[in-house]
């Protein structure tokens, strides 16, 4: 050992001894402080409580929506499901959304070719 570890371990060794025989304080706590930590206590505890129910609850939601969409899509299907579904389909020269979007906001409207 150093000299400067065994001083420090003396200092440590008094300071121990010192902390340990000093008198009780015989604090008082009124009822305002005592209401005040015990709420913000209370609402610590709420706080990561909600939090933790949300974390768990948020995978039970989304079966849940998930199921219901499921159900609602099975009744809104026609009772003859052996008919085949026709779709209408976009002529290819038709511009899409986007390109009208594109095509009103530029002025670059006009005949394609």
């Amino acid at each position: 050992m150093t000299p400067d570890t065994k001083r420090y371990a003396l200092t440590l060794g008094v300071m121990t001894l010192c902390a340990s025989l000093a008198p009780a304080a015989h604090a008082y706590v009124g009822p305002g402080a005592g209401l005040g930590l015990l709420t913000a206590l209370w609402g610590l505890v709420a706080a990561v409580g909600v939090a933790v129910f949300y974390v768990v609850m948020w995978p039970i939601r989304r079966m849940r929506r998930r199921r219901k969409a499921e159900r609602e899509a099975t009744q809104a299907r026609p009772a003859d499901t052996d008919a085949p579904v026709v779709q209408m389909r976009q002529p290819t020269d038709a511009p899409s959304a986007v390109e009208r979007d594109v095509e009103r906001k530029t002025g670059t409207g006009g005949p394609r070719g």
